[in-house]
């Protein structure tokens, strides 16, 4: 296994946590994950180590929400994301990763700041679209590739068709599902999925498991109203945030 100090352990489980809450409906919490563990490591070790514990979390999101997802949503999105991915692979020594992580922040930020002034403009849902679906599906591919950030850009799509609540985060949990098996590829490509960060993610799964329980229950007992202020203000926190550790970088 890794080397943690007792606070490396601590911010990893806060990092599973956040990873297991997510992957049951709370999709928001899992993007501080890796700035959590950019502390006490490497962004690029960080992102390596979670990826096990997310893909092993997917399985229990995508069990509870094997009925709750639109497979519409998924088609006009899936084909930009593994673009994405694959933009992500051919740059990855390329793009500096305070550079993405500012971008990102930007556009969760704006996308956040305008749907709490101007909520109303979200008021009638829009229907899916082939041209918006690839292009936000592209960038969250490209950042989740990157730093498991993959959620702004996606809330930015996914968000104005104001789902069902149960509907949003099931797609959610499909979505970054299949982007995270297909990011196995590349990642073992680029020497990022070590013996010892399988070990460490092997010991944090359980734990990322039943938090995943725990968001479930939590989004089946939120009305939806709440649930949307949640992600939008939950969008607003950590892009201030991940602008911060862009900035800081």
């Amino acid at each position: 296994m890794l080397d943690l100090t007792l606070e490396g352990w601590i911010l990893a489980i806060i990092a599973s946590i956040a990873i297991g809450l997510a992957k049951g409906g709370l999709a928001m919490v899992a993007i501080i994950s890796v700035p959590i563990l950019s502390l006490v490591m490497s962004p690029v070790q960080a992102a390596g180590l979670m990826l096990p514990v997310y893909i092993l979390s997917d399985v229990g999101g995508l069990i509870a929400f094997r009925r709750n997802f639109d497979i519409r949503v998924l088609k006009t999105a899936l084909p930009g994301a593994v673009a994405g991915i694959g933009i992500g692979w051919a740059t990855a020594h390329i793009v500096p990763v305070w550079g993405v992580t500012l971008i990102v922040g930007l556009i969760g930020l704006i996308f956040a700041l305008n749907a709490l002034i101007r909520p109303d403009l979200g008021h009638d849902a829009r229907q899916p679209s082939p041209v918006k679906g690839n292009f936000w599906g592209m960038l969250a591919g490209y950042t989740s590739f990157v730093s498991h950030s993959g959620a702004p850009p996606w809330q930015v799509y996914v968000q104005p068709l104001r789902l069902p609540a149960l509907i949003y985060a099931g797609t959610t949990t499909w979505f970054f599902a299949i982007c995270n098996w297909i990011k196995l590829i590349p990642y073992a490509a680029l020497g990022q999925l070590s013996l010892p960060a399988l070990k460490t993610a092997a010991v944090l799964t359980p734990v990322a498991l039943i938090s995943v329980w725990l968001g479930l229950r939590l989004v089946r007992i939120m009305p939806q109203k709440i649930f949307y202020q949640f992600i939008t203000w939950g969008l607003l926190v950590v892009s201030v945030r991940l602008i911060w550790q862009a900035l800081m970088s």
